[in-house]
This record gives structure tokens, sequence and C-alpha cells, in this order.
């Protein structure tokens, strides 16, 4: 059984945002640094921010985006 890594984390993403959260926590991956820094730059996502852990491969923190007006995800 193979894993889609760009799923998951887009899932987790999508998950968080559906549940009101303000900050989401994805395992890091280089791909998963870029597709972070291109929904920042798109204006999807308010900030991250790379954080290494003990394990070595890291995390992203994802502070998510909503309309201030309405409360919707971006």
């Amino acid at each position: 059984m193979f894993t889609d890594p760009i799923a998951d984390y887009l899932t987790r993403v999508r998950n968080a945002q559906m549940a009101g959260k303000k900050v989401v926590e994805i395992p890091a991956s280089n791909m998963k640094k870029s597709i972070t820094e291109i929904l920042f730059d798109k204006g999807y996502i308010l900030n991250f921010k790379f954080e290494d852990t003990a394990n070595n491969q890291g995390n992203i923190k994802v502070a998510l985006k909503y309309n201030n007006n309405t409360n919707m995800p971006a």
C-alpha cells in the first residue's frame, strides 16, 4: 500500500479549516515546503513556519487564513 504525501498535506489543511483551527502541523518534506511557499505566495494561507524536530524530519506549522467578514476559509 502506498501513501500520497500531497493528498495527505491538502487533507490535513482542509480538515483543519473545516474544524475552524487557526494552525495545523504537518510533517515536513522538501515537496511540502515548496507547496506551502506557493500557497503563501498565492494568498491561501496566512503564514507558515518550518520547525526542526528530534527525528530530523521536521514539521511545518501553517497558519490558516479566513475571511474576516464571513469566517469562511480563504
